[in-house]
């Protein structure tokens, strides 16, 4: 379901793990069925689309979160198989009932109020605990920022609280005080087996990550942590195929942002820099195959979003840059889109963020250099 250019990388793979990749797209110009077997244009909402996609096909996964739960409920009923399932999917789909579940495990959260209208009763005695402005986030439909907003004043935060309850619930949460982020990659097999990538940096602009930096900053023990609360995770949501967790460190110590069940974009350094891919590893999960070694090939890997700038840039020379792999999405530029991106790898001299970024500046991003 779907076909963006996380399903583009995922048919890229599919070869080499055996499997064929149908997708549900939009249009038959999106990005993933030029590299995919076969496509089925329809609605992820439309119950004949998807009837017409399980019929092509053993195994349903996703590259979006903009699914219909009820409507995934439905065609399981129906016997069709969804890898991972609707139960395991909610956790990313609604962020309200993924807090509460996260809470109720002893997962760290920010602490956080769900809502539905700015004038719930419990809201002032809330906003008054927290002593400083909030979070709002829309509890469906948020994806690289959209849905997600950081009130200057009160009286914002109860007029962007009830302009959100109209499509249904509201995440009211702290705002953190952040030292920096992270995220971890699990694989998790049909029979339940783990295998966890190790844990890298992330750098956000504007709620879209900006570029990821392996091997991590964090000490031995805070990665540790984050093994442990990822396992943690990764049991509790019971998805099969990749899931990401992405982490807020804090002087309190790591705290659960967000969970992705696909492939993520903290993971596309993955491609050059490990063993088993996070595309052909979430495909082998997916199709009852075992996990795929992840040990890295590299000591250090920058990998960087390109976003399009208020002029397209030239792909050409962004791969003329020395020692870049770079990776066209197969969309027509637009500012603001996703369009690419640029990884690095270094075993020794020479600096891979520089190198990152002036391929991605030569291919004309529009995010800047952290």
């Amino acid at each position: 379901m779907g076909a963006g250019q996380l399903a583009r990388m995922m048919g890229e793979a599919s070869n080499d793990v055996g499997v064929e990749v149908t997708v549900l797209a939009t249009s038959p110009e999106d990005s993933a069925v030029s590299t995919t077997s076969a496509f089925v244009v329809g609605a992820p909402n439309d119950l004949a689309a998807l009837r017409s996609l399980a019929e092509k096909v053993d195994v349903i996964t996703f590259d979006h979160e903009l699914v219909d739960l009820d409507v995934l409920e439905e065609l399981e009923g129906e016997g069709i198989t969804f890898r991972p399932d609707s139960a395991s999917l909610r956790f990313a789909v609604d962020k309200g009932f993924q807090r509460h579940a996260f809470r109720d495990a002893n997962i760290p959260v920010p602490r956080f109020l769900v809502v539905n209208s700015s004038r719930d009763e419990r809201l002032r005695e809330f906003l008054d605990e927290l002593g400083s402005l909030p979070v709002v986030k829309a509890s469906r439909g948020g994806y690289d920022g959209r849905g997600v907003a950081f009130p200057s004043s009160p009286k914002e935060t109860l007029s962007l609280i009830a302009k959100m309850s109209k499509n249904g619930d509201v995440v009211v949460e702290e705002r953190l005080e952040l030292r920096s982020e992270v995220a971890q990659l699990v694989a998790r097999s049909v029979d339940g087996s783990l295998v966890l990538y190790p844990v890298v940096d992330t750098v956000q602009r504007n709620g879209m990550c900006v570029e990821v930096h392996f091997p991590s900053h964090l000490d031995d023990a805070m990665q540790e942590s984050a093994r442990e609360l990822s396992n943690r995770v990764a049991d509790l949501v019971k998805g099969v195929g990749i899931m990401a967790i992405e982490y807020f460190v804090t002087g309190r110590g790591l705290i659960v942002n967000e969970v992705a069940l696909r492939p993520h974009n903290s993971g596309h350094w993955s491609i050059e820099g490990a063993t088993t891919s996070q595309f052909a590893q979430h495909l082998r999960a997916v199709s009852a195959q075992s996990l795929g070694d992840v040990t890295p090939l590299t000591r250090h890997a920058v990998m960087v979003n390109v976003v399009g700038a208020d002029e397209p840039g030239s792909l050409d020379a962004a791969r003329d840059v020395e020692g870049t792999y770079v990776h066209d999405y197969g969309k027509s530029w637009r500012p603001g889109r996703k369009l690419g991106h640029v990884t690095v790898l270094a075993d020794g001299d020479g600096d891979p963020h520089v190198r990152a970024w002036t391929s991605a500046r030569a291919y004309g991003t529009a995010t800047q250099e952290a």
